[in-house]
């Protein structure tokens, strides 16, 4: 039986349903998605974009383009609580990000690589059995353990 997701925005305006395994969950410690959260990461779970479906509400969209690597990063958020749902990378053509804390079991997928280590806040900790990347992931080779 294929698995199913569900979760939405703090509101409650967006809802949203996923189906299958992710292609890939990460934390990621780029400045942008710091400045975005809030915080000191990110915590998506890319999905291919056939197997997301929003059943309740629309977003407002927000186009950035890094300072670094000159893509395309594309959040979708809740126009009324401003929860950000999704974000679609050109990294990741035919994905959607979907951001962790807004699945309704938030512990139901488990990070399984951190991306952007370079501007990683130091005193952050990362389990020693995930993959880190001094960058992003896509192409890349992980980083060892440090013992």
């Amino acid at each position: 039986m294929e698995k199913v997701y569900e979760g939405g925005c703090v509101c409650g305006s967006v809802r949203y349903r996923l189906r299958g395994k992710p292609a890939v969950t990460s934390a990621c410690h780029c400045t942008y998605c710091q400045r975005r959260t809030g915080s000191a990461f990110a915590t998506l779970a890319y999905f291919d974009e056939a197997n997301v479906r929003i059943v309740k509400g629309e977003f407002t969209e927000y186009e950035h383009r890094s300072d670094e690597s000159g893509r395309w990063l594309r959040t979708q958020f809740c126009p009324r609580c401003g929860t950000t749902v999704i974000i679609a990378v050109e990294a990741r053509p035919g994905m959607k990000g979907i951001a962790l804390g807004t699945l309704d079991d938030p512990d139901s997928l488990r990070i399984e690589r951190h991306i952007w280590m370079r501007s990683k806040r130091p005193w952050v900790l990362i389990p020693a059995d995930v993959a880190t990347f001094p960058q992003g992931s896509v192409g890349a080779t992980a980083q060892k353990p440090s013992s």
